[in-house]
């Protein structure tokens, strides 16, 4: 029986760690070749041996375990390193198929406190690293479509965040990239349909590195149990978006952590008002608003903070 990504080739970025090594693992398990991105060079370990890049570790890993991979050791928020990263794929095995955007970094504090390096590094990596693939894939598919005068299979899996669902006030930055990653992510689902291509974004929920200490009051279960923060929750989703059974989910965003996956709804409108002249004035927006938020909770927002509450069960 034909493995569900059997012939199709994947890239994933951040995949050195964490939850891109998951997603990478599970792509292959799957049957799918892949590319490994990861930022960072071979090292010495603590004996002074010499020790290779994360990126490489998994890719052997991979290959150890029966499937195809290559390591891409490159920055995909650099421009000309992410096009490399698409050509390299198809290069070495004659096409890209999927692309899963999961590289990122993280650079808490509060607005008021953080520098505009802080921002300038976390819109860099996740917002840029996201666009900067998407856009070589992006070509390569709308070109394959032209030559095969029709579809092709083409999947982006994105990573979005609950941060940008619920707010997370000691993340302004992260929060804005990921918020920035759902636009871009419907952006491209309507843009590329039309040869083929789906584009989602999941906000994952993952004990990882980057994690670790944002997630440190969640006690991990000591029956060895598989943690519920565990990067194997996710990346089956992963997998599940990046094959041909899911060709008609396009443009969707979901949370997925510890067994269960939320399907998020867009945004509805709450009210609307008109104006009874002309323009509106600030004395008839007065009498229309401010009777309309007496009536609202004082801390609700735009934000689904209860999208933090949601769990398996």
């Amino acid at each position: 029986m034909a493995q569900p990504l059997e012939g199709l080739t994947a890239i994933v970025t951040g995949a050195g760690r964490g939850l891109g090594r998951a997603e990478a693992l599970e792509l292959a398990r799957l049957g799918a070749r892949v590319v490994v991105n990861d930022y960072g060079q071979p090292g010495r370990d603590g004996s002074g041996e010499a020790s290779a890049a994360p990126a490489e570790d998994v890719a052997a890993e991979i290959r150890a375990a029966g499937g195809q991979a290559v390591a891409h050791l490159g920055d995909v928020a650099d421009h000309e390193q992410a096009r490399a990263l698409v050509q390299l794929a198809i290069d070495t095995y004659g096409k890209l198929d999927i692309l899963v955007n999961n590289a990122g970094i993280l650079r808490d504090r509060m607005v008021f406190s953080m520098t505009e390096d802080e921002w300038d590094s976390v819109i860099r990596v996740h917002l840029k690293g996201h666009f900067n693939t998407t856009h070589f894939a992006a070509v390569h598919w709308r070109e394959r479509a032209k030559t095969a005068g029709g579809p092709v299979h083409g999947r982006i899996v994105n990573t979005s965040s609950e941060a940008f669902l619920a707010g997370s006030a000691g993340q302004p930055n992260y929060a804005a990239a990921k918020g920035g990653i759902v636009g871009l992510t419907t952006s491209t689902a309507l843009a590329l349909a039309k040869y083929g291509v789906t584009a989602n974004a999941i906000c994952p929920r993952a004990r990882t590195r980057m994690t670790e200490d944002v997630f440190a009051g969640f006690s991990e279960p000591e029956d060895g149990a598989l943690d519920a923060l565990a990067p194997e929750h996710v990346a089956p989703l992963v997998g599940y978006l990046a094959s041909p059974a899911a060709a008609r989910v396009n443009g969707q965003l979901l949370v997925v952590h510890g067994g269960m996956v939320a399907i998020a709804e867009r945004p509805r409108i709450a009210a609307k008002f008109d104006t009874t002249k002309e323009v509106f004035s600030f004395e008839e927006l007065d009498d229309l608003l401010t009777p309309y938020y007496a009536q609202r909770p004082p801390n609700e927002t735009f934000a689904a903070a209860e999208v933090l509450g949601l769990k398996h069960g």
